[in-house]
């Protein structure tokens, strides 16, 4: 199997669409890769890929290599830096067009699932992430018997489910953790997405949607709460035109202070928006008020998994 070299397989889940799996999946990737560790991304949401888009990489194709694919290169590493390298793998890579509707049967799906867990050539990888699609049908249910099938034992660590704080989400992804005990994946925690709102005119972050909802959920169903994360337009205006995040004098999210006079971490004072940046998205996603969040997030998902015999299964 292709995955032979990986250590640490996290897969992403949910029972409810429109959550944020993948925005989930691409911050825990930017987190573990500024701890320094080598990560991969596989989006297996094969009807609604979105990790080529949050990667800004909608244009790479997948080169195809003797025994599979080599997946698409997002950064190389920097040791100087301690940054990890990034690759990821999506169906989005193998459309012709953005748009294209993929309408597929539930057996096409599954081949497809199978054939990416098999003939993709990561090569040496601290961790492998799956950002898969919401629900617990075809693609999760190929997911699981291929992994738990195929992988040596500890390899697949487990699984960070996400939800948003309102009942309506949280009782779909009960759900999900219902599957996770059924196929015997281990939860390594739930993060609450959406829990709040950083405005980008003023200081404040307020709850939009309410909050507590997944701590509660978690609590109930005894895993651990891995952290809530904000809304932050910054983040979108990141992804989706390469910005570096700017904030107003005073806001403050996570405990940490943020604003025009701040830095971005290396103690480099962050750029004026509007001007020109060729930074790497993993070096502009450290003036991003998530980029802390996620630091603790990752820093508790790996622990848990490093600490663990077996690695975290």
């Amino acid at each position: 199997m292709s995955l032979d070299r990986v250590k640490h397989i996290v897969l992403v889940l949910s029972g409810k669409g429109g959550v944020g799996k993948s925005s989930i999946t691409t911050q825990l990737a930017l987190s573990l890769s500024l701890s320094g560790r080598s990560v991969g991304v596989l989006d297996i949401d094969l009807t609604g890929p979105s990790i080529p888009r949050l990667f800004n990489i909608e244009s790479a194709k997948v080169t195809q290599a003797p025994g599979g694919w080599i997946p698409v290169p997002v950064h190389p590493a920097n040791h100087e830096q301690s940054i990890g390298e990034l690759r990821c793998m999506s169906l989005g890579f193998l459309l012709r067009e953005r748009g294209d509707a993929v309408v597929w049967r539930g057996p096409k799906k599954t081949a497809m699932v199978r054939q990416f867990l098999n003939e993709v050539l990561w090569g040496d990888l601290d961790y492998l992430l799956v950002d898969t699609p919401p629900g617990t049908s075809d693609e999760h249910i190929s997911l699981a018997e291929t992994l738990l099938k195929q992988a040596r034992p500890g390899q697949v660590a487990g699984a960070v489910v996400v939800t948003t704080p309102q009942a309506v989400a949280t009782a779909d992804v009960k759900k999900e953790l219902n599957f996770c005990v059924k196929t015997g994946i281990h939860v390594l925690g739930v993060v609450e997405n959406m829990s709040g709102f950083v405005c980008p005119h003023c200081s404040e972050c307020t709850n939009v949607f309410s909050s507590g909802g997944g701590k509660i959920m978690a609590q109930e169903f005894g895993v651990r709460f891995l952290g809530s994360v904000p809304i932050d337009p910054q983040f979108i205006t990141l992804v989706e035109e390469g910005r570096r995040p700017v904030y107003p004098v005073g806001t403050e999210v996570a405990g940490k202070e943020l604003g025009h006079e701040a830095t971005n971490g290396d103690g480099v004072e962050d750029k004026a928006e509007g001007v020109s940046d060729e930074s790497l998205l993993v070096e502009k996603y450290k003036s991003c008020s998530l980029c802390p969040i996620f630091e603790g997030i990752t820093r508790t998902v790996v622990e848990g998994i490093e600490r663990t015999p077996n690695g975290g299964a």
